[in-house]
């Protein structure tokens, strides 16, 4: 692997500019749009409008780190309201800034700290264990399953009780609100309809643990105090919840991915079967590959500098996130899916930037990083070793056109044993 040399911004020529509004092609293109026009230009930046904006495209590890260090941006206006209400909402850790993001931040850190990464994957584990014996013969969508397993899994990780039902209406509210992320119209809509559902269940659940005496996730996170001693309302906490909750149901997409590399890619689904020794290897490689959220939006803190340019204070960026993990400076065939490149050790500092760059407590990094990479290695390791099923013909293709971009028919399996 080589890692490309950081840029000397004085002999970079001018940041390409695309005329005209490109809402239009971002929306037809998905993932690929900024991917060809930094290939295009043969430029780490760029340019143009959307939505009646100016906006800054970047890519790459120096970008990474320009956007994420530094506290250079903040999330405030940096996406649409329809998107910022299916993800998260005002008052959330994500659109904090400053101290108040740190202290809050160090919150879910906390809360998803080591042990607490080892008890979600033990329900985890446990949770997809009984699935199993649900699933039987019939013919199941991998996808839905592995979300439903997944909220079952952080509920009780969190400390919340909840039948089968109310798990499935759960589970269905929070798919709906990662998918509406990546759309306009009516999946947004019904997105952020379910979203006001699911929060009012919130809601609920936060006011019984404010009469709790347990030490569960759920009881410390209403019990959470800032620097001055002021704690969560029940609106502010209820979404906090969310934000533990609905990150973790998204892993499904991870999962899904990490089955349809199992499936094209029978040497590893043995190798991994048979051995540890390349497990983190083969999930950093699903990470790497598999389409999730395509970029990241930031407005600017203050007037920057890059590539020569000026970055006005209130200016809208997009960091690639997509082109960055197939950067192929840094990544050898970054099409081809090879976890072997991993073998080394981590990634160079800002390569793989699935879920974010920079530092986990100073910047805006996800913090349930660590813990994705926990539940997708026992997923690959329950698909492997702890069950058998068939995989009949179906619609694999992946539609990098759609947001987010996940298999057409969302992988069946079936005649599942254990």
């Amino acid at each position: 692997m080589t890692l490309s040399q950081p840029h000397d911004l004085a002999e970079e020529r001018a940041i390409p500019r695309i005329a005209g509004d490109q809402s239009m092609a971002f929306l037809a293109e998905g993932y690929r749009f900024g991917q060809r026009r930094f290939d295009e230009y043969g430029a780490d930046a760029f340019r143009t409008h959307l939505m009646g904006r100016p906006v800054l495209f970047l890519r790459g590890t120096e970008a990474a780190r320009f956007f994420y260090e530094g506290q250079r941006f903040t999330r405030s206006g940096a996406m649409p309201r329809s998107v910022q209400h299916s993800l998260q909402d005002e008052g959330s850790v994500q659109a904090l800034v400053g101290e108040a993001h740190h202290e809050r931040k160090a919150l879910f850190l906390n809360l998803l700290d080591e042990r607490e990464q080892g008890q979600l994957r033990r329900c985890f584990r446990d949770e997809w264990d009984a699935a199993i014996g649900r699933w039987g013969s019939r013919r199941v969508r991998l996808y839905d399953e592995a979300a439903d397993v997944l909220t079952r899994a952080a509920c009780a990780w969190a400390g919340i009780s909840i039948d089968a039902a109310d798990a499935r209406r759960r589970s269905i509210e929070f798919v709906a609100m990662i998918n509406g992320a990546g759309s306009f119209g009516p999946k947004n809509w019904r997105g952020r309809a379910l979203r006001l559902r699911t929060e009012k269940w919130a809601r609920t659940v936060v006011q019984q643990a404010r009469e709790s005496d347990d030490d569960s996730v759920v009881t410390r996170l209403v019990r959470y105090r800032d620097a001055d001693g002021g704690g969560l309302d029940d609106e502010t906490a209820a979404v906090e919840l969310l934000n533990l909750v609905r990150p973790t149901v998204a892993v499904a997409h991870f999962i899904t991915f990490a089955a349809l590399a199992l499936e094209r890619h029978p040497r590893w689904a043995e190798h991994v079967r048979e051995s540890d020794d390349q497990l983190r290897s083969f999930v950093q490689e699903v990470r790497r590959t598999a389409p999730f959220f395509p970029l990241v939006g930031g407005t600017a803190d203050r007037q920057l500098t890059w590539m020569g340019e000026e970055v006005a204070e209130g200016a809208w960026v997009m960091l690639d996130l997509f082109a960055t993990n197939r950067d192929a400076r840094v990544w050898d065939d970054p099409l081809m899916f090879r976890p072997e490149r991993h073998d080394a050790g981590p990634s160079p500092k800002d390569a793989l930037i699935a879920q974010g760059a920079g530092d986990y407590a100073d910047g805006h990094r996800c913090p349930g990083e660590p813990a994705t990479i926990e539940l997708l290695e026992e997923a690959v390791l329950l698909l492997t070793r702890s069950m058998r099923y068939d995989v009949p013909e179906q619609n694999l293709r992946v539609d990098l056109g759609t947001l987010p971009a996940r298999p057409a028919s969302g992988f069946l399996i079936e005649n599942v044993t254990s």
